[in-house]
């Protein structure tokens, strides 16, 4: 009876172990190290999220003028009694002036008078006299060379009968390109290309070409005609891309690069490449932290002919779970911050649930009811600034009384939990045990 019982013993025993190493005795037999949370260096710990604060729209427009000065690309309505026009060649038979009404969606009051168009010099042509330099004047003061030129100097006016007439008709304007990746606001229809964001009905990235009128020509303009600020599926960042700047080869290196080579291998996470870079591409933060004011310089906020707006959608704000945890991809908040208990949460499971799937000795061998120790050791998998990773180890039962080492989740990461050694240990004496009770039942 008991060279049996030990025979049975010994056979319950080989086939526990057996059964334990097929259903993944992870911590056993494929270890994993990390650095603690609490010896991280500042640059592995990440940025927090939830200081960040918008800034104030005033930046992304440019300053407000009090009065209209010219350039080439104007159109002015002039009228000059008896000289524009003039019928058979005499002033004293004139016409009356036409009026033109402004185009839709303009500020400008009606022009009274014949259209003449700044020319790229700077100059004015009108009839019987030299060309006139209109560049960095008022319309006013367009209006008094006029007349004292046709009145006092060449005297081909009168005083009494000098009826010059002079408005604006059409502002110069300048022509960018806007290309958005963020939701437009048509129905909720989100603008995302390849691997992008795809929650949602998508399509193309949307691009659209502005002319924009002068001293309207600002970046605040051009988010208000495209569809307003980025959307939450966006970066937190607006990217200029100047057509005057830049040498190309320059250019081609910075894009190529993944990243920066001057960075900061233990600055802060997520911080921006260094703009001195490439003097072609600006890039604007939309939120920083309290009290910091940016630097945005004038060249980015006031845009000029071939200048680029760009808005990129957030393709790479995702976190990867695996291990214990569901396997997957799943998409950070843009705006606040995730710690690693969310992110769990958020992987479909609760502080101190129990595995029931895989990943730990017991987990699968008596079915989806098993309950043991639960699995409290986190690993995070972490790329640096230069490009390495770094495993980062969590003790969840500490975590759970130690804000400090509630780590934030950052883009990238991928999350694996695992059970400790001892954990396993404990479920793979719960299962034996119960295994050994049922077949002395059945015996």
């Amino acid at each position: 009876m008991i060279r049996e019982l030990k025979s049975t013993s010994i056979k319950v025993l080989a086939a526990t172990l057996l059964l334990g190493a097929c259903s993944g005795c992870t911590s056993l037999l494929s270890p994993m190290s990390g650095i603690p949370v609490l010896s991280l260096p500042p640059g592995v710990k990440g940025q927090s999220r939830n200081n960040l604060v918008p800034i104030p729209l005033t930046m992304l427009r440019r300053p407000h003028v009090d009065e209209y000065l010219l350039g080439p690309g104007d159109t002015l309505a002039i009228y000059i009694e008896g000289i524009l026009p003039s019928v058979n060649g005499s002033i004293d038979n004139p016409m009356q002036p036409p009026v033109h009404f402004p185009e839709t969606g303009s500020s400008l009051p009606p022009a009274v008078g014949y259209p003449v168009t700044v020319r790229s010099d700077g100059t004015l042509s009108l009839p019987l006299i030299d060309p006139i330099s209109a560049k960095g004047k008022s319309v006013v003061e367009i209006e008094n060379i006029i007349r004292r030129i046709y009145v006092k100097e060449k005297k081909i006016l009168k005083e009494e009968k000098s009826r010059i007439l002079v408005s604006l008709m059409r502002e110069r304007t300048v022509r960018i390109i806007v290309v958005r990746e963020d939701r437009a606001n048509d129905g909720g229809f989100r603008f995302a290309g390849a691997g992008r964001l795809n929650e949602g009905p998508v399509r193309s990235s949307a691009g659209f070409t502005l002319d924009l009128p002068m001293y309207k020509n600002d970046l605040m303009h051009a988010l208000a005609e495209t569809g307003g600020m980025p959307g939450l599926d966006s970066k937190n960042e607006v990217r200029v891309i100047k057509a005057k700047l830049t040498n190309p080869m320059l250019s081609s290196y910075y894009f190529a690069q993944p990243f920066d080579p001057n960075a900061n291998c233990n600055g802060p996470m997520n911080e921006f490449r260094n703009q001195n870079v490439d003097p072609q591409l600006i890039v604007i933060p939309l939120r920083t932290p309290p009290g910091l004011i940016p630097k945005i310089p004038s060249e980015a906020v006031v845009l000029e002919d071939g200048d680029m707006v760009v808005i990129e959608s957030r393709d790479a704000e995702v976190f990867y779970t695996g291990g214990l945890l569901t396997g997957g991809q799943h998409t950070l908040p843009r705006d606040y911050d995730l710690d690693i208990f969310g992110a769990m949460a958020i992987a479909g499971r609760g502080i101190g649930q129990s595995s029931q799937s895989g990943g730990g000795m017991g987990g699968n061998i008596l079915g989806g009811g098993f309950v043991g120790a639960p699995p409290t050791q986190l690993y995070i998998i972490r790329k640096t600034n230069c490009g390495t990773d770094v495993n980062i180890l969590v003790d969840l039962n500490m975590a759970m009384n130690d804000p400090s080492q509630r780590i934030f989740v950052q883009p990238g990461d991928t999350l694996i939990l695992r059970y400790k050694p001892r954990e396993e240990v404990l479920n793979f004496s719960l299962v034996s045990f119960f295994t050994y009770g049922i077949t002395q039942i059945f015996r």
